[in-house]
Protein backbone atom coordinates (compact mmCIF):
# COMPACT_ATOMS: atom_id res chain seq x y z
CA UNK A 1 0.00 0.00 0.00
CA UNK A 2 1.39 3.37 -0.95
CA UNK A 3 2.52 5.92 2.07
CA UNK A 4 3.60 9.40 2.68
CA UNK A 5 6.23 9.86 5.64
CA UNK A 6 4.85 11.50 8.65
CA UNK A 7 7.44 12.90 11.34
CA UNK A 8 6.82 11.44 14.83
CA UNK A 9 7.12 14.67 15.90
CA UNK A 10 5.07 16.80 13.32
CA UNK A 11 2.17 13.61 14.60
CA UNK A 12 2.39 14.52 18.08
CA UNK A 13 2.46 18.11 17.93
CA UNK A 14 -1.12 17.79 15.58
CA UNK A 15 -2.01 14.87 18.43
CA UNK A 16 -0.99 17.28 21.55
CA UNK A 17 -3.08 20.13 19.76
CA UNK A 18 -5.79 18.01 19.06
CA UNK A 19 -6.35 16.16 21.91
CA UNK A 20 -5.89 19.91 23.91
CA UNK A 21 -8.99 21.02 22.00
CA UNK A 22 -11.17 17.58 22.54
CA UNK A 23 -10.25 17.93 26.20
CA UNK A 24 -11.44 21.60 26.75
CA UNK A 25 -14.34 21.00 24.82
CA UNK A 26 -15.75 18.42 26.90
CA UNK A 27 -16.77 18.83 30.45
CA UNK A 28 -15.08 16.96 33.11
CA UNK A 29 -17.42 14.45 34.88
CA UNK A 30 -17.21 12.81 38.75
CA UNK A 31 -18.20 9.49 39.16
CA UNK A 32 -18.00 7.79 42.58
CA UNK A 33 -14.55 7.25 42.25
CA UNK A 34 -12.73 9.47 40.74
CA UNK A 35 -12.89 12.68 38.15
CA UNK A 36 -12.35 11.65 34.53
CA UNK A 37 -12.74 13.55 30.96
CA UNK A 38 -16.23 12.63 28.99
CA UNK A 39 -14.14 12.75 25.79
CA UNK A 40 -16.95 12.29 24.05
CA UNK A 41 -14.72 12.86 20.93
CA UNK A 42 -11.20 11.11 20.10
CA UNK A 43 -8.72 12.49 17.56
CA UNK A 44 -10.29 13.66 14.75
CA UNK A 45 -7.28 15.07 12.40
CA UNK A 46 -4.89 13.04 10.69
CA UNK A 47 -1.66 14.57 8.95
CA UNK A 48 -0.20 12.73 5.95
CA UNK A 49 1.14 13.62 2.94
CA UNK A 50 0.89 14.08 -0.51
CA UNK A 51 4.00 13.94 -2.54
CA UNK A 52 5.45 17.71 -1.10
CA UNK A 53 2.00 18.42 0.17
CA UNK A 54 1.25 18.49 3.71
CA UNK A 55 -2.45 17.16 3.85
CA UNK A 56 -5.00 16.95 6.60
CA UNK A 57 -8.05 14.65 7.05
CA UNK A 58 -10.69 16.91 9.66
CA UNK A 59 -13.19 14.68 11.12
CA UNK A 60 -16.49 17.15 10.72
CA UNK A 61 -19.05 15.15 12.10
CA UNK A 62 -20.21 11.74 14.12
CA UNK A 63 -23.71 11.04 12.83
CA UNK A 64 -25.92 8.18 11.92
CA UNK A 65 -28.49 7.46 9.10
CA UNK A 66 -31.20 5.96 11.20
CA UNK A 67 -33.23 4.86 8.32
CA UNK A 68 -30.38 2.43 7.14
CA UNK A 69 -31.44 -0.01 4.61
CA UNK A 70 -34.08 2.10 3.81
CA UNK A 71 -31.88 4.68 2.29
CA UNK A 72 -30.86 2.05 -0.24
CA UNK A 73 -32.18 1.19 -3.71
CA UNK A 74 -33.21 -0.80 -5.36
CA UNK A 75 -35.91 -1.56 -2.87
CA UNK A 76 -35.49 -5.81 -4.39
CA UNK A 77 -31.79 -5.86 -3.50
CA UNK A 78 -32.42 -5.03 0.67
CA UNK A 79 -32.23 -8.35 1.57
CA UNK A 80 -29.22 -9.15 -0.24
CA UNK A 81 -27.34 -5.59 1.37
CA UNK A 82 -28.62 -7.08 4.64
CA UNK A 83 -26.97 -10.65 4.04
CA UNK A 84 -23.74 -8.73 2.65
CA UNK A 85 -23.74 -6.19 6.01
CA UNK A 86 -24.17 -9.64 8.27
CA UNK A 87 -21.01 -11.78 6.64
CA UNK A 88 -19.16 -8.71 7.06
CA UNK A 89 -19.92 -8.04 10.98
CA UNK A 90 -21.24 -4.39 10.33
CA UNK A 91 -24.13 -3.57 12.61
CA UNK A 92 -27.58 -3.70 12.08
CA UNK A 93 -29.62 -0.44 12.02
CA UNK A 94 -28.32 2.85 11.32
CA UNK A 95 -25.53 3.89 8.33
CA UNK A 96 -22.53 5.89 9.88
CA UNK A 97 -22.22 9.26 8.55
CA UNK A 98 -18.59 10.33 8.31
CA UNK A 99 -17.43 13.77 7.13
CA UNK A 100 -14.12 13.76 6.21
CA UNK A 101 -12.84 17.11 5.19
CA UNK A 102 -9.44 17.53 3.02
CA UNK A 103 -7.35 20.42 3.77
CA UNK A 104 -3.83 20.80 1.96
CA UNK A 105 -1.15 23.32 2.35
CA UNK A 106 2.09 23.96 -0.11
CA UNK A 107 3.47 27.19 0.87
CA UNK A 108 1.13 29.91 1.46
CA UNK A 109 -1.63 27.80 -0.23
CA UNK A 110 -4.32 26.30 1.66
CA UNK A 111 -6.72 24.87 0.07
CA UNK A 112 -10.03 22.96 1.10
CA UNK A 113 -11.89 20.23 -0.31
CA UNK A 114 -15.77 20.90 0.95
CA UNK A 115 -16.35 22.54 4.36
CA UNK A 116 -18.97 19.73 6.27
CA UNK A 117 -21.82 21.17 8.44
CA UNK A 118 -20.55 24.68 9.52
CA UNK A 119 -21.09 25.63 13.19
CA UNK A 120 -24.39 23.88 14.51
CA UNK A 121 -26.31 23.15 17.78
CA UNK A 122 -25.37 19.36 17.62
CA UNK A 123 -22.24 18.95 19.43
CA UNK A 124 -21.72 15.84 17.40
CA UNK A 125 -21.44 18.10 13.83
CA UNK A 126 -19.46 21.07 13.07
CA UNK A 127 -16.21 20.27 14.38
CA UNK A 128 -13.86 21.57 11.14
CA UNK A 129 -13.18 24.88 12.33
CA UNK A 130 -11.78 23.65 15.76
CA UNK A 131 -9.39 21.63 13.25
CA UNK A 132 -8.33 24.00 11.03
CA UNK A 133 -7.71 26.14 14.70
CA UNK A 134 -5.82 22.77 15.99
CA UNK A 135 -3.28 22.71 13.38
CA UNK A 136 -2.70 26.80 13.49
CA UNK A 137 -4.80 27.95 9.96
CA UNK A 138 -6.61 30.62 10.61
CA UNK A 139 -9.88 31.26 8.48
CA UNK A 140 -8.25 33.82 6.78
CA UNK A 141 -4.99 31.62 5.70
CA UNK A 142 -7.52 29.55 3.23
CA UNK A 143 -6.69 30.40 -0.08
CA UNK A 144 -9.43 28.09 -1.85
CA UNK A 145 -12.14 26.40 -1.38
CA UNK A 146 -13.60 23.67 -3.54
CA UNK A 147 -17.15 22.71 -3.69
CA UNK A 148 -18.04 19.28 -4.82
CA UNK A 149 -21.83 19.70 -4.86
CA UNK A 150 -24.35 21.61 -2.90
CA UNK A 151 -25.70 19.39 0.17
CA UNK A 152 -25.55 20.58 3.01
CA UNK A 153 -23.04 18.93 4.69
CA UNK A 154 -20.19 20.12 2.15
CA UNK A 155 -21.78 23.26 1.78
CA UNK A 156 -22.88 24.84 4.92
CA UNK A 157 -19.37 25.13 6.27
CA UNK A 158 -18.59 28.02 3.66
CA UNK A 159 -20.48 30.07 5.52
CA UNK A 160 -19.99 31.39 8.57
CA UNK A 161 -22.74 34.43 10.30
CA UNK A 162 -24.33 35.32 7.22
CA UNK A 163 -20.49 35.93 5.35
CA UNK A 164 -18.10 33.58 3.82
CA UNK A 165 -16.12 31.85 6.16
CA UNK A 166 -12.83 32.30 4.72
CA UNK A 167 -12.71 35.67 3.75
CA UNK A 168 -9.85 35.59 1.32
CA UNK A 169 -10.37 32.33 -0.30
CA UNK A 170 -11.68 31.57 -3.80
CA UNK A 171 -14.99 29.47 -4.11
CA UNK A 172 -14.77 27.09 -6.95
CA UNK A 173 -17.49 24.89 -8.25
CA UNK A 174 -19.11 23.87 -11.51
CA UNK A 175 -22.01 26.18 -13.13
CA UNK A 176 -23.52 22.66 -13.77
CA UNK A 177 -23.98 22.72 -10.08
CA UNK A 178 -24.77 26.19 -9.45
CA UNK A 179 -27.30 26.54 -11.85
CA UNK A 180 -29.27 23.61 -10.57
CA UNK A 181 -29.78 24.82 -7.57
CA UNK A 182 -30.61 28.62 -9.20
CA UNK A 183 -33.10 26.95 -11.83
CA UNK A 184 -36.82 27.82 -10.71
CA UNK A 185 -37.75 24.31 -10.38
CA UNK A 186 -34.79 21.51 -9.42
CA UNK A 187 -35.90 18.62 -11.13
CA UNK A 188 -35.74 16.06 -7.95
CA UNK A 189 -38.00 13.71 -10.05
CA UNK A 190 -35.45 10.61 -9.83
CA UNK A 191 -33.96 10.96 -6.50
CA UNK A 192 -35.54 8.52 -4.29
CA UNK A 193 -34.74 10.82 -1.34
CA UNK A 194 -37.53 12.22 1.00
CA UNK A 195 -39.44 15.57 -1.12
CA UNK A 196 -40.50 16.59 2.39
CA UNK A 197 -36.99 18.51 3.26
CA UNK A 198 -36.48 19.82 -0.48
CA UNK A 199 -38.06 23.37 -0.34
CA UNK A 200 -35.68 24.21 2.55
CA UNK A 201 -32.70 22.75 1.01
CA UNK A 202 -33.05 25.02 -2.03
CA UNK A 203 -33.73 27.76 -0.74
CA UNK A 204 -30.58 27.41 1.65
CA UNK A 205 -28.55 26.78 -1.28
CA UNK A 206 -29.52 29.41 -3.03
CA UNK A 207 -28.70 31.62 -0.06
CA UNK A 208 -25.31 30.22 0.21
CA UNK A 209 -24.40 30.38 -3.42
CA UNK A 210 -25.46 33.87 -3.40
CA UNK A 211 -23.00 35.16 0.04
CA UNK A 212 -20.51 33.35 -2.16
CA UNK A 213 -21.02 34.79 -5.23
CA UNK A 214 -18.30 37.41 -5.19
CA UNK A 215 -15.60 34.83 -5.01
CA UNK A 216 -17.01 32.65 -7.33
CA UNK A 217 -14.84 31.07 -9.47
CA UNK A 218 -16.69 28.71 -11.62
CA UNK A 219 -14.94 25.34 -12.92
CA UNK A 220 -14.60 23.23 -15.95
CA UNK A 221 -14.14 19.82 -16.23
CA UNK A 222 -10.13 18.87 -16.89
CA UNK A 223 -9.06 21.81 -15.48
CA UNK A 224 -5.81 21.72 -13.35
CA UNK A 225 -4.98 24.20 -11.18
CA UNK A 226 -2.27 25.56 -8.61
CA UNK A 227 0.26 24.05 -11.54
CA UNK A 228 -1.60 20.70 -11.70
CA UNK A 229 -1.67 20.47 -8.10
CA UNK A 230 -5.27 20.03 -8.14
CA UNK A 231 -7.78 18.47 -11.79
CA UNK A 232 -11.18 18.68 -11.73
CA UNK A 233 -12.88 16.08 -13.11
CA UNK A 234 -17.07 16.18 -13.91
CA UNK A 235 -19.00 13.08 -11.87
CA UNK A 236 -22.42 13.53 -12.51
CA UNK A 237 -25.30 11.59 -10.77
CA UNK A 238 -25.46 12.13 -7.56
CA UNK A 239 -25.93 15.92 -8.39
CA UNK A 240 -26.09 18.03 -11.95
CA UNK A 241 -22.57 19.25 -10.98
CA UNK A 242 -21.11 16.83 -8.71
CA UNK A 243 -16.92 16.56 -9.35
CA UNK A 244 -14.06 14.86 -7.97
CA UNK A 245 -10.57 16.04 -7.41
CA UNK A 246 -7.65 14.58 -7.95
CA UNK A 247 -4.27 15.78 -6.23
CA UNK A 248 -0.76 15.29 -7.90
CA UNK A 249 2.15 15.76 -6.35
CA UNK A 250 5.85 15.16 -6.24
CA UNK A 251 4.99 11.59 -7.97
CA UNK A 252 2.07 10.75 -6.04
CA UNK A 253 -1.72 10.98 -6.42
CA UNK A 254 -4.86 11.30 -4.21
CA UNK A 255 -8.37 11.00 -5.65
CA UNK A 256 -10.94 12.31 -4.17
CA UNK A 257 -14.19 10.06 -4.56
CA UNK A 258 -16.48 12.71 -2.90
CA UNK A 259 -20.01 11.37 -2.79
CA UNK A 260 -19.62 8.91 -5.11
CA UNK A 261 -19.75 6.30 -1.98
CA UNK A 262 -21.67 6.72 1.46
CA UNK A 263 -21.05 3.04 2.95
CA UNK A 264 -17.70 1.52 2.79
CA UNK A 265 -19.26 -1.96 2.18
CA UNK A 266 -22.50 -1.46 0.56
CA UNK A 267 -21.52 0.85 -2.37
CA UNK A 268 -18.41 -0.86 -3.52
CA UNK A 269 -19.52 -4.60 -3.01
CA UNK A 270 -22.03 -4.21 -5.53
CA UNK A 271 -21.83 -0.81 -7.69
CA UNK A 272 -25.19 -1.38 -8.94
CA UNK A 273 -26.66 -0.57 -5.81
CA UNK A 274 -27.31 3.15 -4.88
CA UNK A 275 -28.29 5.58 -1.97
CA UNK A 276 -31.71 7.93 -1.86
CA UNK A 277 -29.84 11.04 -1.65
CA UNK A 278 -28.44 10.78 -5.58
CA UNK A 279 -30.81 12.74 -7.76
CA UNK A 280 -30.19 11.00 -10.83
CA UNK A 281 -29.62 7.17 -9.59
CA UNK A 282 -28.68 5.55 -12.97
CA UNK A 283 -26.62 7.96 -13.73
CA UNK A 284 -25.04 7.76 -10.25
CA UNK A 285 -23.98 4.26 -10.83
CA UNK A 286 -22.67 4.24 -13.73
CA UNK A 287 -19.99 7.54 -13.14
CA UNK A 288 -19.55 4.93 -9.99
CA UNK A 289 -18.77 1.72 -11.89
CA UNK A 290 -16.46 3.99 -14.29
CA UNK A 291 -14.24 5.34 -10.99
CA UNK A 292 -14.08 2.05 -9.42
CA UNK A 293 -12.94 0.13 -12.39
CA UNK A 294 -10.34 2.66 -13.10
CA UNK A 295 -9.14 3.42 -9.15
CA UNK A 296 -8.74 -0.47 -8.80
CA UNK A 297 -6.85 -1.33 -12.23
CA UNK A 298 -4.08 1.71 -11.48
CA UNK A 299 -4.30 0.76 -7.67
CA UNK A 300 -4.89 4.77 -7.00
CA UNK A 301 -4.59 5.92 -3.54
CA UNK A 302 -8.26 7.64 -2.45
CA UNK A 303 -10.09 9.47 -0.26
CA UNK A 304 -13.30 9.55 0.68
CA UNK A 305 -15.42 12.14 2.16
CA UNK A 306 -18.78 9.61 3.45
CA UNK A 307 -15.86 6.99 3.90
CA UNK A 308 -14.74 5.97 7.55
CA UNK A 309 -12.19 8.68 9.06
CA UNK A 310 -9.66 9.27 7.99
CA UNK A 311 -11.14 8.15 4.59
CA UNK A 312 -7.83 7.20 3.15
CA UNK A 313 -7.31 3.45 1.05
CA UNK A 314 -7.98 2.36 -2.34
CA UNK A 315 -10.46 0.57 -4.11
CA UNK A 316 -9.91 -3.11 -4.92
CA UNK A 317 -11.62 -5.77 -7.34
CA UNK A 318 -13.91 -8.77 -5.30
CA UNK A 319 -14.86 -11.17 -8.03
CA UNK A 320 -18.15 -9.14 -9.72
CA UNK A 321 -17.77 -6.04 -7.10
CA UNK A 322 -14.77 -4.21 -4.95
CA UNK A 323 -13.85 -3.51 -1.95
CA UNK A 324 -13.33 -0.70 0.17
CA UNK A 325 -9.08 -1.29 1.63
CA UNK A 326 -8.51 1.47 4.38
CA UNK A 327 -4.98 2.45 4.41
CA UNK A 328 -3.06 1.57 7.70
CA UNK A 329 -2.14 4.82 9.81
CA UNK A 330 1.68 5.15 9.31
CA UNK A 331 4.02 6.85 11.18
CA UNK A 332 7.86 7.38 11.16
CA UNK A 333 10.48 8.17 13.77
Amino acid sequence: MPHSPLSRRGFLTTSAATLAVAATTHSARADSTAKSVDLTRGPFIYPFHIGEVEAWSISDANSMLGAGLDLMWPVEERPAMKTTMEQHGEPDGGIPLYVNVLVLRRGKEVLLFDAGFGERDNPNMGWLYEGLAAISIAPEQVTAGFLSHAHGDHINGFIREGKPAFPNAAFHVLPAERDFWRSPNPDFSESKRNKKPLPNMIKGARVKFDILEPVTVTLRDGDQLFDGLVSVEAAPGHTAGHCCFRIRSGGEELLHLMDLAHHHLLLFADPNWGIAFDHHPQQAIETRKKYWERAAHAHTRCYGFHLPWPGIGQIVADGHGYRWWPEAWKWVS
